[in-house]
Parts: structure tokens; C-alpha cells; sequence
């Protein structure tokens, strides 16, 4: 198998990363990493995957430096993966619920665990379908929410959308919200996310603290 074109961050300060370049799997070690490994790829049969707009690094990487982490050398086994940081060109811009997540494959021991963001073994079921959050139908936070100066006015609608006004700016953000138990999460029309909690009357949300009037 013949992982191409990625962006390649090794682990590795001998060998070093490459913005382009190409990691080659034996079973279930690492047999080659660097450009130029894919005009080889029909000579020897390989399996290539297109990984152009990603990143290709180990599976198990330790930033903090507290644990031993895994690196992409040659005769390691071969633990990688794969996370897409561009998008196909039909792809929607902004926020894209239930698109399949980043970490586009994932390579144990030289196997294919995960694939376009899902496990393998569910490809053919519909039961890793990403779901939007369950919303509390019967919730009592309903009403206008007030920061604690004033000036940030949050109504949720029972319809369950959002309207927040901004010192003058009436409607500065709007867009969806679920709550469930004690937890509010908002979906922005802009198509950020956001989250905030209900404790004791008081909505804790984005570093503010509202009260419903």
C-alpha cells in the first residue's frame, strides 16, 4: 500500500518531514517513506491512496512529551493516520454537520481501521451515521437571557433557534440550539459552534453569565 502526496510529519529528526511526499506499507511495517516512491507504484502493484490535502503522521504522537510516541521510519510497524485539512471542491464552505470528521484513514499494524472519517467494519451499515445532538423537547430555559451588564441579550425561541442581540446590534448572531439536561449547544447561522451551561438559573455561556428575565 502506497500512501502519496501527502504532507508527511515523520516523528522522526533524522529523517525529517516533507510538505510532499510518500509512505510505503509491507504488511505491517513501514517500508519506505520520501518523494518519488510512486513511480514505482506500477511495477510492484501497489495499492495507492490519494492522500493530496492531508496531513500523513504517526497514529500515536505525544506533543506534551510525556509518552513514548510512534514515528514514521522505515521498518517500524506501520501505525498512521491520516488527517484531511482540505476539502474536495464541492464541498459546502463553512461548517458542514455529519461530514465524517477529519481523520480520514487510519492504519493499525498495516490494516485499514478507518476510512473517510468511519470505521471500515460499519461502511456498510447505518449505524456510524453522525446524528445532531438530541434536543429536550420539554426544557423550561425557553425566554430572553440578559448578561450580567446588559449587553448581550440571548432569546431561545421554542422553535429551537437562537436570536442574540450585541449592545445595538439586534440580531448579531442567530442559528440553533439542543438542549439536553444541563447543557446548551448552539449551532451559529455563520456555522460556528458553541456551548454553554444552566447552573443554579444561570446561563454560563462564552465567558458570560446570563439570567432570564
Amino acid at each position: 500500500m502506497l500512501l502519496t502526496g501527502g504532507t508527511v510529519v515523520t516523528g522522526n529528526p533524522l529523517m525529517g518531514d516533507w510538505h510532499q511526499a510518500d509512505v510505503l506499507l509491507g504488511g505491517d511495517r513501514i517500508v519506505g517513506v520520501g518523494p518519488g516512491l510512486l513511480t514505482a507504484a506500477e511495477d510492484d502493484g501497489m495499492i495507492v491512496l490519494d492522500c493530496a490535502g492531508t496531513v500523513v503522521l504517526p497514529a500515536s504522537i505525544d506533543l506534551a512529551g510525556n509518552r513514548q510516541s510512534n514515528t514514521l521510519t522505515p521498518g517500524e510497524r506501520a501505525d498512521i493516520a491520516v488527517l484531511r485539512i482540505a476539502d474536495a471542491p464541492e464541498t459546502p464552505p463553512g461548517a458542514v454537520p455529519a461530514r465524517g470528521g477529519h481523520l480520514d484513514l487510519l492504519i493499525t499494524e498495516g490494516l485499514l481501521r478507518r476510512w473517510n472519517g468511519r470505521d471500515v467494519e460499519k461502511l456498510d451499515t447505518a449505524s456510524d451515521e453522525v446524528k445532531e445532538p438530541a434536543h429536550d423537547l420539554d426544557h423550561t430555559y425557553t425566554g430572553l437571557w440578559v448578561s450580567e451588564n446588559g449587553s448581550v441579550r440571548q432569546e431561545l425561541l421554542p422553535e429551537g433557534r437562537y436570536d442574540e442581540a450585541r449592545g445595538d446590534r439586534r440580531s448579531a448572531y442567530t442559528g440553533r440550539y439542543w438542549v439536553s439536561g444541563h447543557r446548551i449547544d448552539y449551532l451559529d447561522d455563520l456555522g460556528f459552534w458553541a456551548f454553554g451551561e444552566f447552573h443554579d438559573g444561570v446561563l454560563h455561556h462564552a465567558g458570560y453569565r446570563f439570567t432570564r428575565l
